[in-house]
């Protein structure tokens, strides 16, 4: 599998890059979603569009200033390099951390149940991870180690892992099982939990093969995140099923 010209066309003399349209229509597709789903979770679609733009934008800037953290060697004193994310960069631990913060903020200020909320984005995420991975396939980033597999990935002339399309091939199921619990969802927050914890076991597994990894110390910090995060869901989880099902009894 061959990596094609990162650059999708030129206007007006600049580049416009296949990595950025495909993170935005992954967003589009993604909130297009959210706002088709919005009623069977008894929240208004314009006050979940107003979330979404608020979120996003904090998503995108958390996703690229935690890649940058990471990488603070090769952007340090550089503003362009920090803010010129045409050519990929965004983590996409820091992208949630950001976004459903500041998501979650929102449903303090509004006084609405932010769990409800999230178990609403839940699918949403996973299906626009799904779209999104396929931008680093064109930046030619985000791949794993060099593997001989009929499916491998071709750079510079070595064939290595596509761990970009394991991903995407696992968010995609990802979303389609969370489409379907969200339809027999016995408790609020029962969604974002298998979210968290699926998507955490993946990644764990992922980010082994992959060789551009960034690093806490000697570890990848996207395992250690995938751990932390997976361990927090569980614990919510069986925390939030434990309370559902003492509410049911006493009903």
């Amino acid at each position: 599998m061959p990596i094609p010209d990162p650059v999708a066309f030129t206007l007006f003399g600049m580049d416009v890059m296949w990595y950025g349209i495909i993170v935005t229509a992954a967003i589009v597709v993604g909130t297009f979603l959210c706002i088709k789903r919005a009623p069977s979770h008894d929240i208004d679609p314009d006050r979940l569009l107003n979330f979404i733009l608020i979120s996003v934008p904090c998503g995108i800037i958390g996703a690229r200033l935690y890649y940058i953290i990471f990488n603070w060697s090769w952007y340090a004193g550089d503003i362009m390099k920090m803010i010129n994310i045409r050519e990929g960069g965004l983590a996409i631990h820091g992208g949630l951390i950001a976004g459903l913060g500041a998501g979650v903020i929102l449903c303090v200020i509004y006084k609405i149940r932010p769990v409800n909320v999230l178990d609403l984005l839940a699918p949403s995420i996973a299906l626009a991870q799904a779209i999104g991975r396929w931008g680093n396939y064109f930046n030619s980033e985000a791949h794993g180690g060099p593997t001989d597999l009929p499916w491998a990935v071709t750079v510079d002339g070595v064939t290595y892992h596509p761990t970009f399309l394991y991903e995407s091939i696992w968010c995609f199921l990802l979303f389609l099982f969370l489409l379907y619990a969200a339809r027999k969802r016995r408790f609020e927050g029962q969604i974002i939990c298998l979210y968290g914890m699926l998507y955490s076991v993946e990644r764990f597994f992922v980010e082994a093969l992959r060789t551009d990894s960034l690093m806490i110390g000697p570890f990848k910090q996207a395992q250690i995140i995938s751990i932390v995060i997976a361990a927090v869901c569980l614990i919510a989880y069986l925390y939030l099923n434990k309370t559902a099902s003492k509410r049911t009894s006493k009903s």
